[in-house]
């Protein structure tokens, strides 16, 4: 099978989208089946492409700001290779409807080969981040992601949380709709939980306003631990400042850490913390659940897992197990999808 994905960017680049095309596509193509990755590629000028594990990505430029938007230039260009790609390409999987290049993408591979099996995974916020980015959408990109929902031939959310949110503001995704929750790398269940008698909680991931850092210091500071944050982002700034006033010398700020580095600060973690309320899905948050940190989280991630949980503040839970699965489940899960669509 031949299969093509759009995504907002691609390794070596890193995020929550980036980390699940990497997952699926390399396993796919270690399968046997031949993947191609059609990925923007911020501030570049020049298609540009290359192998990496088995997959072919073809890096797109893309005008950005703030890691968002993701606008592809040269499009006349892009659309000719696209043509060219639907020729023998079995399915499409586009991810993210918060990014121009995989909704643009798919949408244009529909209407130039209407027999194209088309997969569309959200990873659905239902708002934009920032003010700029709430107006947009609810001006004007709200448009597209519907008509991309209309020409898919499948939905897939990665959690009931993500569906509930497509059926309310799109009801025509129902007879579309599948859920797959996304899973976790394999190494993951070489580590324990060593953390104990730990003196830090633990956050790893995209640094935004929306992930409510500030409230995990709070939580931090009540609970007499050390916050550590893990990732970049454009609201790293504000809240270092917030860091300095509020928690000062108890906040540790790392850049994005090499895997088995990250997994060894996770393990000896005495908590994970994601409080976010605009997850589809938390990663980080599975991969601690899998090696055993109790984590503490919002009501929107409490859902997302279905676990058992106990209160520790107003609509703050902790919980510490759930059922997570492997990417290697996920894909073969996500190929039963292509081959019956």
């Amino acid at each position: 099978m031949k299969i093509l994905y759009v995504t907002p960017r691609y390794h070596p680049h890193i995020g929550g989208v980036e980390y699940v095309v990497k997952a699926i596509a390399e396993r796919l193509a270690k399968l046997g089946h031949e993947i191609i990755v059609l990925a923007g590629e911020p501030n570049s000028k020049q298609v540009k492409e290359e192998i990496i594990n088995r997959v072919k990505v073809i890096r797109w430029p893309t005008w950005t700001w703030k890691d968002a938007y993701h606008v592809p230039k040269k499009r006349s260009k892009l659309e000719f290779m696209l043509k060219k790609l639907l020729k023998d390409v079995d399915v499409v999987h586009v991810h993210s409807a918060h990014a121009v290049i995989p909704v643009y993408v798919g949408i244009k591979a529909k209407e130039f080969n209407p027999s194209t099996k088309l997969i569309f995974t959200p990873h659905y916020h239902a708002h934009g981040h920032t003010l700029i980015r709430e107006l947009a959408w609810r001006t004007l990109w709200q448009k597209y992601v519907k008509k991309i929902i209309r020409y898919a031939n499948k939905i897939h959310a990665v959690s009931i949380v993500e569906a509930e949110r497509l059926v309310k503001q799109y009801p025509e995704v129902k007879d579309k709709l599948v859920i797959i929750p996304n899973g976790v790398n394999e190494d993951v269940f070489q580590y324990k939980w060593k953390g104990q008698n730990s003196d830090y909680i633990i956050y790893a991931g995209r640094v935004e306003k929306y992930k409510r850092l500030e409230v995990a210091m709070d939580i931090a500071k009540e609970l007499e631990l050390n916050l550590f944050i893990v990732g970049e982002g454009p609201y790293k700034k504000k809240l270092m400042n917030y860091a300095e006033k509020c928690y000062q010398h108890r906040v540790k700020f790392m850049k994005y850490q090499p895997r088995k580095k990250y997994l060894e600060l996770l393990a000896n973690a005495k908590y994970a913390i994601n409080l976010s309320e605009l997850e589809a899905f938390s990663i980080f948050i599975a991969e601690a659940l899998a090696l055993g940190v109790p984590a503490i989280v919002s009501k929107t991630i409490l859902r997302i897992f279905k676990t058992s949980a106990k209160p520790i503040a107003n609509n703050i839970w902790l919980i510490n197990k759930a059922n997570i699965r492997t990417w290697n489940e996920v894909t073969l899960r996500c190929l039963r999808i292509y081959k019956c669509s």
